[in-house]
This record gives C-alpha cells, structure tokens and sequence, in this order.
C-alpha cells in the first residue's frame, strides 16, 4: 500500500518547525522531513495515511500563522504518489525513522 504524502511550503525555520510539530501532534503521520529550496523556503514533507495525511495538513496551515512571520506560501496532498517518486524525491521511510513507527511499549512491572 502507498503511502499518502503531504507538503507545506513556508517562509524560515521557526515557521516550518512549527507546522511540522502541529502536524506530529495532530494525527498518526511520519515526519519525512524539511527541504530548504532557497531564500528561507522550507517545504515540510509528510507520509501516512490519506486520511490522517488530511488532518495533519490541515493542522500544520492552522498553525503557520501562529508564528510571528508565519506565511504558508503553498500546500499539497498527493493521496497516491507514483513509485518512482519513492527514489526521485527525500520521501522514502529509511531505517533511521523505523523506530518513531512503532508504538511505545514499557517494559513489564518488576513484580506480579
């Protein structure tokens, strides 16, 4: 199954920290992370699935304008990305992410 991708584009760091943090927060999505385009455009790149992909953006543009200077210069939600996309663009899960996937366990109690 392909997982959905999401897309905020802003102005400067604190802007895209904060969508990216509001997005995390707000439905179960991986963080793929932030591509720096040039004169302080960050895109934040998310994956998931479509319906929690939709809540995340959703929530990521909510936030923007909390941020003095926030701007969202653009948004986009590609519910299906084609393969090829997985080794063109920075949107592909590696192994270094593998372990935020999973659910928090904690270890059993000492005693019984």
């Amino acid at each position: 199954m392909t997982l959905a991708l999401g897309m905020i584009e802003v102005y400067g760091v604190p802007a895209a920290v904060e969508a990216g943090d509001a997005m995390c927060k707000a439905a179960r999505i991986t963080l793929v992370g932030y591509e720096n385009t040039d004169l302080g455009r960050i895109t934040v790149l998310i994956r998931g699935e479509v319906g929690e992909v939709n809540v995340a953006v959703a929530a990521g543009l909510k936030a923007v304008p909390r941020v003095n200077g926030g701007e969202v210069l653009s948004h986009h939600i590609i519910p299906r990305p084609h393969e090829n996309l997985e080794y063109v663009l920075p949107i592909h899960q590696s192994v270094n992410i593998e372990p935020f996937n999973s659910d928090i366990r904690f270890p059993p109690p000492l005693s019984v």
